[in-house]
Parts: structure tokens; C-alpha cells; sequence
């Protein structure tokens, strides 16, 4: 049984590492990925700055995490498709084209979330 138990922990220390491997690649290698990086920085200083309830914080918190995840899968897609083929094709393109508009449908939400977060916020701040 302990044997077992140790297999299956070194397995996933290595996965998580393997994880993390994959994160900081994309950190160094991916601009969208430190833009999203710099945004949910801003939004946890906006966050400490306007007061903003605890909940308010917990949604700003899972907007980042799900925005990373998010960005995460439309680069992991990216990269697949690229190492299934270089050249152009229909398929290759509009599987990149999905992934980045679910980029984009996130982020728009994110931005009208965050706006109803902070605005109210900022404009009792400004009075």
C-alpha cells in the first residue's frame, strides 16, 4: 500500500511540475499571457484600493484564475494545430479562430464584470 502511495505522489509532483514548466514557457514566450498577467495585477491593486467586498474580490479572484485557464486551452489549441500542420488550411484556421473567440467572449465579459465592480467604486471615490 505504501509503495502505491509513493508511485502515485512522485506521479503527480511530476505532473504538477511538468505544469508549471508549461505555465512559465507560456509567461515567457506568450504576450497574451503576461497582458492577462498585468490586467489581473491591476485588478488586485483596484481591488485593495476601492474596499471591494469580500465577494466582489472572490469574482475578480475567479475571473483571473478562469481568464489564465482560458488563455491556457486557445494557446495549448494554437500549438496543436500548428504541430499537426504548418501549412494553411480551413480547418487548422477556424479551430484558431474558435479558440481565440472564446478568448475574446471571456474577456469581454470579464471587462463588463470588472466594470460593474469597480465603476461604481471609482465614481464614489471621484465624489
Amino acid at each position: 500500500m505504501t509503495e502505491h502511495v509513493n508511485n502515485m505522489l512522485k506521479m503527480r509532483s511530476i505532473s504538477i511540475k511538468y505544469a508549471l514548466e508549461g505555465m512559465t514557457w507560456a509567461f515567457k514566450s506568450q504576450a497574451n499571457y503576461r497582458i492577462h498577467f498585468f490586467f489581473s495585477i491591476a485588478a488586485l491593486i483596484a481591488s485593495y484600493v476601492l474596499h471591494i467586498s469580500y465577494v466582489e474580490f472572490l469574482v475578480i479572484l475567479m475571473l483571473i484564475f478562469i481568464g489564465i485557464m482560458v488563455e491556457a486551452i486557445n494557446t495549448a489549441i494554437e500549438l496543436t494545430t500548428d504541430a499537426i500542420d504548418k501549412q494553411w488550411r480551413t480547418d487548422i484556421k477556424l479551430a484558431k479562430d474558435v479558440s481565440a473567440g472564446a478568448m475574446l467572449i471571456f474577456s469581454f465579459g470579464a471587462l463588463i464584470i470588472a466594470g460593474i465592480i469597480f465603476i461604481p467604486k471609482l465614481i464614489a471615490l471621484i465624489n
